[in-house]
């Protein structure tokens, strides 16, 4: 049992009144967490307000070396953020295991920033000025995570808002509030108070009280498109900086020359861990009407033998979705796919023989999708894949890009020639050849176009874009 509390300007308060429930067992109870609301966030963001100038003197350097130190907190601790994750939100033990680690890994990337040049000198119109720029904090930053990365998500934004020399107030979703308060309380005593503040509570209530309070400079979120939308207007409304990373609808495009096996092998990697809730998760495989039935049988047979139950036994490859609003979700745009004309090859129901207890749906794979259909056009977060026929890659293009959303594509080809093509022709933030859609390498920048993002990109060099704004300088000497 995990008693979450909230931690505003260094301290730890309010204990939790809302039980929380493993999504693989609901009869058993695994934390409780704090409804904190207005007041609370009004606290948080204060004391993050007040504390920010003294975290900014301390200098990029030291800000980095405290980033390393959390690092190795979180290194020494894998096993247990890995547990605590798996039992919240579901995800099976060898995948939150890596996640945990990425944490760490990414902590330690943006320590590495402290060292990073911040400007450039540029020339001057009179010889004797000197003309540079530099880069400055945005002040107080408001960071909202989902709960499908319970422990990724939050590092890479925390940790480019901290080096760059911002305090933060960190709101993650109900659903991975365990998973924050214990990343949290692993690295909080290593900043000075009100540096990190973190608040457990409802979206539609703290969130929102986050989201519009006037000293907040700039909100970082990832999450659903609607509430992507409202945030941009309220923030825009208040002259606040923003930035969005929402949903997606990822193609595989599966060219005439591709390697069967590896696409197969790559598509149920990227349609089916995580249990399919992964924004870059596949959910659409675009292939040629030459290979489609014998790649179709490839897929289906892969899936058949997944291994479906307690996403602690590390020998299963899928655990619950989170909730059984989601549950209801999946299973409800399986049942529209099927009203809708796809056919069903396999899944397509929960999984009740794993438990009663667990919010469990079978891997699911459809084939007959029309483009047109709702499986082909809105996200499902679930381990759902439709299989579209194309008659060229040209076409398969033009099957991938008819979607509001462009996040991450794929395709499995042995030609240059059409991958490049691919390449030049598809719509989306995040390119890949020969691999899944699912992930990207933490130093490379992550984001979408279109329905998917706010345009602007996390992770990497990129987070500086962001997380700062440019301050232009010009030193001239007085005259004699």
């Amino acid at each position: 049992m995990i008693e979450a509390q909230n931690h505003i300007d260094g301290k730890w308060s309010t204990k939790g009144s809302v039980e929380i429930h493993s999504p693989s067992n609901t009869t058993e109870q695994i934390g409780t967490i704090p409804d904190a609301g207005e007041s609370e966030i009004d606290a948080a963001v204060r004391a993050a307000k007040k504390s920010q100038t003294e975290w900014q003197r301390l200098g990029y350097a030291v800000r980095g070396n405290l980033l390393h130190q959390a690092a190795s907190r979180l290194e020494a601790n894998l096993d247990l953020l890995a547990e605590v994750a798996t039992k919240e939100m579901g995800k099976p033990i060898l995948e939150t295991r890596g996640e945990a680690a990425r944490a760490a890994a990414i902590l330690r990337y943006y320590a590495g920033e402290g060292l990073h040049s911040v400007g450039d000198v540029i020339p001057a119109a009179k010889a004797d000025t000197l003309q540079y720029t530099t880069r400055e904090p945005l002040g107080t930053v408001g960071i909202v995570t989902p709960w499908n990365f319970p422990l990724a998500i939050p590092a890479w934004k925390l940790a480019p808002a901290l080096v760059y020399g911002n305090t933060v107030v960190f709101k993650p979703a109900e659903l991975s509030s365990l998973s924050a308060y214990v990343l949290i309380d692993l690295i909080a005593d290593l900043f000075p108070s009100g540096t990190i503040n973190l608040v457990l509570g409802k979206g539609a209530v703290a969130g929102e009280a986050l989201i519009r309070h006037e000293s907040v400079n700039a909100i970082s979120f990832t999450g659903s498109t609607t509430v992507g939308h409202h945030i941009a207007e309220v923030a825009v409304g208040r002259g606040a900086k923003y930035q969005l990373e929402m949903g997606g609808k990822n193609p595989v495009i599966v060219a005439d020359d591709a390697n069967l096996t590896l696409a197969a092998d790559m598509v149920v990697s990227g349609a089916m861990r995580s249990a399919g809730q992964k924004c870059t998760a596949t959910s659409r495989v675009i292939v040629m009407d030459k290979i489609r039935s014998s790649f179709t049988d490839a897929l289906v047979q892969r899936v058949k033998e997944l291994s479906i139950g307690d996403p602690l036994d590390a020998r299963n490859y899928l655990g619950p979705v989170a909730s059984q609003a989601q549950q209801e979700k999946v299973e409800n745009l399986i049942n529209t796919g099927a009203k809708e004309g796809a056919r069903l090859l396999v899944g397509g129901s929960r999984a009740s023989n794993v438990s009663q207890y667990g919010y469990f749906v079978t891997p699911t794979v459809f084939d007959q999708v029309s483009i047109d259909a709702t499986i082909a056009q809105e996200e499902i977060f679930g381990p759902v894949v439709g299989i579209i026929e194309a008659h060229s890659v040209e076409h398969a293009i033009a099957l991938a890009n008819n979607v509001r959303y462009g996040l991450s594509a794929s395709i499995f080809t042995n030609s240059l020639d059409t991958a490049m093509e691919f390449v030049n022709g598809i719509q989306a933030g995040m390119v890949r050849v020969n691999e899944e859609t699912a992930g990207v390498e933490l130093q490379a920048p992550f984001g979408g176009i279109k329905a998917s993002s706010s345009y602007s990109r996390e992770q990497g060099r990129s987070a500086i874009e962001f997380y700062t704004h440019i301050k232009t300088v010009a030193i001239r000497p007085p005259k004699a």
